[in-house]
């Protein structure tokens, strides 16, 4: 009678990067990379985008009203201030200020959770509005504010939201309104009010300034894909 032979086992290890692992994205593009945040110098502002889920349009009453009640929900932080909105399609931006990357954090998660509570009930739906995780990103330098401001302000002309209104100056989908440093005297009546909050940090007040007023009828960058023809 034959020996029995013992079979060898894979060795198998713990930890380490694996194909699949972690939690997946919601939806077939993700907002953000899992990774470990920027850190938070107070003292500059952050552009932040975040991303509605695949099907939802954010360029609607039902998506204007819901980030004016995120904004108004939100401005009540000290630690947390969303300076200036754009909504676009499906996806919104913002130039916000925190004082910590806790204060970004907390102050994006209330954002968003009022936003997609009066989404959800104007619309009549139920779910998460926003796709996985909003993308910041600090501006550094008083040329970098000063192009985000532009970028965010007249983001609708990148998208060519612009060509059925062309009697308007300002996105009304964004808070153009509020917004001090435009080139010239342009009229502002015509646009809704936003509630978001005057900005504190120098970068945003005063020294973005230094490199010039943003005309209201730049267009920033190039088209941006699948917009208006």
């Amino acid at each position: 009678m034959s020996a029995p032979i013992q079979t060898e086992l894979p060795w198998r290890t713990r930890g380490g990067k694996r194909p699949g692992a972690g939690r997946p994205p919601r939806g077939p593009r993700s907002s953000e990379k899992h990774k470990a945040r920027p850190a938070i110098d107070a003292r500059h502002p952050l552009h932040v985008t975040i991303r509605a889920r695949p099907g939802l349009k954010l360029r609607r009453r039902a998506g204007w009203l819901a980030v004016r009640h995120g904004l108004a929900v939100t401005c009540r932080r000290s630690d947390f201030r969303i300076c200036h909105v754009s909504v676009q399609g499906n996806h919104v931006h913002l130039i916000v200020e925190a004082d910590t990357r806790m204060a970004l954090a907390r102050g994006m998660q209330g954002f968003q959770i009022a936003c997609a509570r009066r989404f959800n009930v104007t619309t009549r739906r139920r779910g998460g509005v926003f796709a996985d995780r909003y993308h910041p990103r600090p501006l550094a330098t008083l040329r970098e504010t000063r192009n985000a401001l532009a970028y965010v302000l007249n983001n609708w002309r990148r998208h060519r939201e612009d060509i059925t209104a062309r009697h308007l100056a300002f996105d009304p989908f964004a808070s153009a309104r509020a917004f001090d440093g435009w080139a010239g005297d342009p009229r502002r009546a015509h646009l809704e009010f936003v509630p978001v909050v005057m900005p504190t940090t120098w970068y945003l007040t005063t020294g973005w300034r230094r490199y010039g007023p943003i005309a209201p009828g730049a267009r920033p960058g190039p088209i941006a894909p699948h917009a208006r023809p």
